[in-house]
């Protein structure tokens, strides 16, 4: 395969599913400020969003102070921003069409009537009353893209290509909502078991639609490091940062067959960090430096999958 067309199928997969991921983002975040609290941590909630997105100094270079219906608009259908969820899948589908030929064309549709959609779309849709219904669309159409390729496309290097991107991109987001949040939520609960705590922390595990998982694995009250446990270790919790690398791990063993390439010598060194490690001894060595950790050695694996494969240098 042309390195051209592996780095569109792979860049096609990440912007999908950073829109996803962006949505989620929101969401949670639109979901911890409708609790009675203080300006100040209201703000920190929206602030939270720019942070998993990098896009703090864009936000304040447009806009300045935070301001919650600002930040909504700039991350999802600012069209100047390239985080936002406009912006994301407008590149997916720039990369689908010029994919025409490798994908299918049941996948080129889904992608281009959300796309079609989507620019109809207009502040209207930010108001409170229609804010949940727009998440819920934008997660419903990366479902019906994802769920269209696993229906139509051949099990070939196409699909390992797009499917390399998607986990990159997922292991990312989760590992950087993950950071942001608990460092928000953790101390600003009153009453550790209250209410409140139980809520926050339910909004975070609904963002991961990991909610009803976590309640069937540990029949018991929401707390900090169990949720912790479940979205960094967890194996069998599809946007855990371990299902992530089980995945690629298996999928860059197809692509890479008996060669040995060093972008799976770096995605195994993760993989083995998340398999061997447990969640108290990742609380003792610092959660935020464990996270961090993660988030720049997955960047390492992404920029060495574009060498390997794509011959980006």
């Amino acid at each position: 395969m042309l390195g051209r067309v592996a780095d569109q199928l792979y860049w096609m997969a990440r912007y999908s599913e950073r829109a996803e991921n962006m949505a989620r983002i929101l969401d949670v975040a639109d979901r911890m400020t409708l609790t009675p609290q203080s300006a100040e941590t209201r703000d920190s909630a929206w602030f939270s969003a720019l942070e998993v997105a990098g896009a703090q100094e864009g936000y304040a270079e447009k806009h300045g102070e935070i301001d919650g219906d600002k930040v909504l608009h700039f991350m999802a259908l600012d069209d100047a921003n390239p985080a936002s969820i406009f912006s994301s899948i407008r590149a997916a589908r720039e990369n689908a069409r010029a994919l025409r030929g490798a994908i299918t064309t049941e996948m080129f549709e889904a992608i281009n009537s959300t796309w079609l959609e989507l620019r109809a779309i207009d502040d209207e849709v930010l108001k409170p009353s229609g804010r949940r219904a727009f998440f819920e669309w934008v997660k419903e159409r990366a479902h019906l893209f994802r769920g269209v390729a696993e229906g139509t496309m051949l099990r070939d290097e196409a699909m390992k290509f797009m499917s390399v991107g998607l986990d990159i991109e997922r292991a990312d987001s989760t590992a950087r909502l993950l950071d942001s949040k608990y460092h928000i939520l953790l101390p600003s609960v009153a009453e550790v078991g209250g209410a409140l705590d139980y809520y926050q922390w339910g909004a975070l595990l609904r963002s991961l639609s990991a909610f009803r998982a976590y309640h069937k694995i540990y029949r018991d009250r929401i707390t900090p490091i169990r949720v912790a446990e479940l979205i960094i270790l967890h194996a069998e919790m599809p946007r855990s940062m371990r299902s992530c690398y089980d995945r690629l791990m298996d999928t860059l063993e197809d692509l890479c067959g008996d060669s040995a390439p060093e972008c799976e010598r770096l995605a195994g060194r993760l993989q083995s960090m998340l398999k061997f490690r447990r969640i108290d001894e990742i609380f003792r060595g610092g959660l935020h430096e464990f996270l961090t950790d993660f988030i720049e050695g997955n960047a390492a694996v992404g920029g060495q999958i574009a060498r390997d494969f794509m011959m980006v240098r």
